[in-house]
């Protein structure tokens, strides 16, 4: 059999997206994920944001609840500006190319790649390993497919995943090399912006999480008004006012955090807010980011209430986004099959 031809290929600007359905999304996630996910739009690029239900079940879900959160996420990202009419948005499961190129992206993985990966070591730290699920440590797997069975060219991530991207680009790179071919993009992260990291409330060396005991360390999506401007009110400072430059907030984290949070939900830079609020004692600087984060977040929240009364609609639209992502995904992952030699003559 002739071997594969090497044949260039161009590659149309595409970005690729996913959150896990986990439930309890936060103000991180809004301005971290979703607020720019909806931006996104206005750039003239083609965007597929997914729910990665898959990905949840690499540990245990209670099906009834994942169902729930899967609405949910999607409520959020609706309710956060992502128009599903605009952009792609649909639940993994519902896209079988996904399971499929995982697992050949298994066979070009190599083991210590993915025994580098250090998020499989922090979620099992203090635990025994042995007894965590095969899809948990092939998690990076799965998520360089989701991202590759679209060609997608740029991924919006967090620092904390930036490991598994780079995992993506080594992956398509050795099936690249492996089968002689120029097929899959060498995919670039796309982390931008103040507060794409929003950290806790009550400690500002450690990221704003749904999993932390203290629910005044963060302030939920689902939140009302009354409940997000206590949270601030009562969010950890110090005593000192804020400084004039951003360098006076070097070695003040929990004051970062906060002018941070006002910087984004404002579309100001954190140099600027710093600049307008010179002077000014946490007193009378959190009344200011409570009203701001109110004005933001609850028009957020009144729409995913509304969507989320409506779960046939929901699934409706997961459902149109899930046919146009296999449009997509499907010939991709023939042609993937195609190349590694595979017979194909039933569909």
């Amino acid at each position: 059999m002739a071997e594969p031809v090497q044949t260039p290929q161009a590659f149309s600007k595409r970005i690729f997206s996913g959150i896990q359905p986990s439930g309890g999304l936060t103000l991180g996630n809004y301005l971290g994920a979703l607020k720019r996910f909806a931006e996104k739009q206005n750039e003239g690029i083609d965007t597929i944001y997914c729910l990665v239900d898959m990905h949840a079940i690499t540990v245990w879900q209670d099906p009834a609840k994942l169902r729930q959160q899967t609405r949910e996420g999607a409520a959020a990202f609706i309710a956060s500006g992502v128009d599903p009419a605009r952009s792609i948005l649909f639940n993994q499961s519902q896209v079988g190319a996904h399971a499929e190129l995982a697992w050949i992206f298994n066979c070009v993985a190599r083991l210590g790649w993915m025994n580098r990966m250090t998020q499989f070591k922090d979620k099992t730290a203090g635990k025994n390993a042995e007894n965590a699920s095969l899809g948990l440590y092939a998690y990076p797997s799965l998520m360089a497919a989701d991202i590759m069975a679209y060609h997608a060219t740029h991924v919006p991530v967090g620092e904390d995943q930036k490991q598994h991207l780079e995992l993506t680009r080594d992956i398509a790179a050795k099936f690249n090399h492996d089968y002689g071919v120029e097929f899959f993009p060498i995919v670039e992260p796309v982390i931008e912006g103040a507060a794409t990291r929003v950290m806790s409330l009550r400690d500002g060396t450690k990221k704003m999480s749904k999993s932390d005991p203290s629910d005044q360390s963060r302030i939920n999506l689902t939140d009302d008004a009354d409940a997000i401007a206590t949270k601030i009110r009562k969010a950890k400072t110090d005593p000192d006012p804020l400084p004039d430059t951003l360098d006076g907030l070097k070695d003040r984290p929990e004051a970062r955090n906060l002018v941070n949070i006002y910087a984004a939900l404002s579309g100001k830079t954190a140099a600027d807010v710093v600049a307008e609020h010179a002077g000014a004692q946490f007193v009378s600087f959190k009344p200011k980011l409570a009203e701001l984060a109110v004005a933001v977040l609850s028009p957020i929240t009144t729409e995913m209430n509304r969507l989320l009364r409506d779960p046939a609609e929901i699934d409706r639209v997961l459902g149109q986004g899930a046919d146009r992502a296999e449009a997509i995904a499907r010939p991709i992952v023939d042609k993937v099959y195609d190349i590694t030699g595979m017979i194909r003559s039933r569909r």
